[in-house]
């Protein structure tokens, strides 16, 4: 990957990031995975609901494949760069960070095997860590 496009990700992460550090000024508790669906998709990523569709919820967990238009997968495909790649860069570290300071026992994982453009939206895993909520 060229110089110039590493700048341009390193650049967005960093902007991401402020955003972030902005919108967690304000205290926020995610102490169940519907609080996670409102406070972190809802309101952080400012997605409408009809683009997150919830494949599963309950107490533990939360799946969910999203169909927002994405930022950082128009900014992958104009510069060429695998969203497998810029999602890692840009996203998945402002992701860990939010949920951290919603809840520190939630857990963040993307299914890089079913994300855009390679599948019709972006399967994402957010979980508490093992015994916590037990």
């Amino acid at each position: 990957m060229s110089w110039l496009k590493r700048f341009v990700l390193a650049f967005s992460e960093a902007i991401f990031y402020i955003y972030a550090l902005i919108w967690t000024i304000k205290p926020r508790k995610a102490n169940s995975m519907k609080e996670v669906l409102d406070l972190f998709y809802l309101d952080f990523l400012r997605l409408n609901k009809s683009d997150v569709e919830v494949v599963k919820i309950d107490e533990n967990e939360l799946i969910t494949r999203c169909r927002n238009p994405c930022p950082i997968l128009k900014l992958s495909l104009m510069l060429n760069v695998d969203t497998k790649i810029s999602c890692r860069i840009v996203s998945e570290p402002v992701c860990k960070y939010v949920l951290h300071k919603l809840n520190p026992h939630l857990v963040f994982q993307r299914n890089y095997n079913h994300i855009r453009p390679y599948s019709d939206s972006c399967e994402e895993r957010i979980y508490f860590e093992k015994g916590i909520s037990d």
